[in-house]
């Protein structure tokens, strides 16, 4: 059922041609889009009853975030729910209840700085500082939807403890830069210079911080090689189609042998790559102890078939493959973009193998 509703949604009210327009107008993501999303009750799917949410777990956001691959869809889900959401959702933090109520009915932007430049995909090697005096400096890259939140929660080190601290935007001393990566989205570099924070702004310390941040990362890494297998779908579905109806020789495409094999290989990698997603969704649902290496098998995967799939499909199209305005050419760069997040996939091989 909840397949269905994506799926119908995103037919009537988000095709090719409406993502188009919101990746090109000043605004990186569509405001009534993501109330919307409110109203459908999607913004609380992650969160427990507790939190005031819906109470689902990993199942149901990898069949969300595969219907939003198939459409290409850029709101910014994944920073404010997925990372933000599900890392206060899962904290201590006494006040998360009314931000988590905020982020439900679609009135608050979260991201979360995790990702620094000098420090690659280590996310607990941090060399953003807290002193004795709750003073913040450091910089932070890559932070999802980072322009557009209201609040950021960023890790940071306290001498040897590792700690999770939350702060407006609009505090003095932060500065943000942002910038569209490749794929339509909206990233940010975030620089702090003497940012005065209280006890009240700490979410998490020492264990607790590096539990949370692992986790969280661990179910944004599932989520976005959910979203890939809806990307290695459409392009399949979408080459078979185009191929079907352009005729060269006086007879479909589809008919050359050659391109049989080449759509074959494309089925058999989205197959397997399903399968994979099944298995580690189940996984990271039953918090079983193994599910980080799951994930990172997924990953591993995803990141070389999802981009041999994509640039297969690009190639059977030909020329229109690359125009922006066919929706193929954008699979192929949401497929890079979702490599280089959270570790690409030869970084996932050494987490399987260690």
């Amino acid at each position: 059922m909840l397949r269905e509703q994506i799926q119908k949604f995103c037919e009537s009210e988000y095709d090719f041609y409406k993502r188009e327009d919101i990746v090109k107008s000043s605004e990186d993501f569509d405001s009534n889009v993501w109330k919307l999303f409110a109203e459908q009750g999607w913004l609380s799917m992650a969160f427990s009853e507790d939190s005031g949410g819906l109470g689902f777990g990993a199942i149901e956001l990898s069949i969300l975030f595969e219907e939003f691959g198939k459409s290409l869809v850029i709101e910014p889900y994944l920073a404010t729910v997925v990372l933000s959401g599900s890392l206060l959702d899962k904290s201590s933090y006494p006040h998360k209840n009314e931000l988590i109520e905020q982020i439900c009915i679609g009135d608050m932007h979260i991201s979360f700085a995790y990702a620094e430049a000098s420090n690659s995909y280590d996310y607990l090697s941090v060399n953003t500082s807290l002193d004795s005096k709750n003073v913040l400096n450091g910089t932070k890259t890559l932070v999802l939807n980072g322009g557009n939140a209201n609040k950021i929660i960023s890790t940071c080190t306290d001498g040897n403890e590792l700690k999770i601290v939350i702060f407006d935007t609009n505090t003095n001393g932060v500065s943000i830069n942002s910038f569209s990566t490749v794929d339509g989205q909206s990233c940010a570099e975030i620089s702090f210079e003497n940012v005065q924070l209280d006890d009240k702004n700490i979410i998490a310390s020492g264990e607790e911080a590096i539990e949370l941040v692992n986790k969280t990362i661990n179910l944004a890494t599932l989520c976005i090689c959910a979203e890939a297998v809806g990307c290695m779908e459409s392009c399949y579905t979408k080459t078979l189609e185009y191929t079907k109806g352009r005729e060269q020789f006086g007879q479909p495409i589809s008919s050359f042998q050659v391109l049989q094999h080449r759509m074959v290989d494309m089925f058999i990698e989205s197959e397997l790559a399903k399968s994979l997603l099944i298995k580690a969704m189940l996984e990271v649902n039953n918090n079983s102890e193994d599910m980080t290496k799951h994930v990172s098998a997924l990953k591993s995967y995803i990141g070389k078939a999802g981009k041999i799939s994509a640039q297969d499909a690009v190639q059977m199209h030909g020329g229109m493959g690359v125009s922006e305005e066919m929706m193929i050419g954008h699979y192929l760069k949401k497929m890079i973009s979702i490599d280089a997040l959270f570790g690409n996939s030869d970084f996932h091989l050494k987490n399987i193998s260690n």
